[in-house]
């Protein structure tokens, strides 16, 4: 189900000086944001789209007294989350999360995303799984008929790295190891990290099925049947897909 809602949450005139794709991303952010109410244990995003609402939720708490406690999906998102005086905890003091916010590589119909594209996709599950309510936050150009644009990230344990790559191999697609600085990207969490090249997937919940049986995959960027609201920033408002 789709539904196009106009711009009405508070926003500063910042949103005139943005590209027209970040000001997308702000509007989807401020959305989400607008939904969190006091009390309430969220979770916090990583990457482009949730650095927006990660601001904005920060401005609640310091203008409104806004009382929450929050989950951050990275040490990124912690540093910033701290930044803005936003209060911290962990599942060791937490059990379920109200709501969760974060964005996506890509986003088709049904509600399956593509996300990794930051290297934070297990802390990324864990909290999306572990919350009540998922709003991902887009903008227009994330949404796509079929996941394959942007390589599916696969968090892999090195050891077992190359028979990883034989695997997604067999299950069509080419992998390269993430690197930095000439080197493997290490997650948070020590993990190395393989973008793997797919045509277009038409079915993400039985390729999903697929990670899940092979030894040495810590977790993938597929996330299939998890969102509550796909919220996507347009020009003049957002647009919200249900499943």
């Amino acid at each position: 189900m789709t539904t196009n809602t106009p711009n009405t949450t508070n926003t500063t005139n910042t949103t005139t000086t943005l590209s027209r794709v970040d000001a997308q991303k702000k509007r989807a952010a401020d959305y989400a944001v607008a939904r969190i109410e006091t009390g309430m244990k969220v979770g916090l995003g990583t990457g482009s789209t949730a650095r927006f609402a990660v601001a904005a939720l920060g401005a609640r708490v310091r203008a409104e007294g806004l009382k929450v406690k929050a989950v951050p999906t990275s040490e990124a998102t912690r540093q910033q989350a701290e930044a803005e005086g936003i209060p911290l905890v962990g599942f060791d003091t937490v059990d379920r999360l109200d709501l969760c916010f974060d964005g996506a590589d890509e986003a088709d119909a049904r509600l399956n995303l593509t996300k990794g594209g930051g290297g934070a996709l297990l802390r990324e599950k864990v909290v999306a799984f572990n919350a009540a309510k998922f709003y991902c936050i887009v903008d227009e150009a994330k949404v796509v008929l079929h996941l394959h644009a942007f390589p599916l990230p696969v968090e892999v344990i090195p050891f077992a790295v190359k028979i990883v790559e034989r695997e997604v191999r067999a299950l069509g697609a080419e992998p390269v190891l993430r690197r930095r600085a000439g080197e493997p990207f290490v997650t948070d969490n020590g993990l190395w990290i393989l973008d793997c090249k797919f045509p277009p997937i038409r079915e993400p919940p039985l390729l999903a099925r697929a990670f899940a049986q092979i030894p040495g995959v810590a977790e993938h960027g597929l996330f299939c049947g998890m969102v509550h609201e796909l919220v996507v920033g347009t020009d003049d408002g957002v647009r919200i897909l249900k499943g």
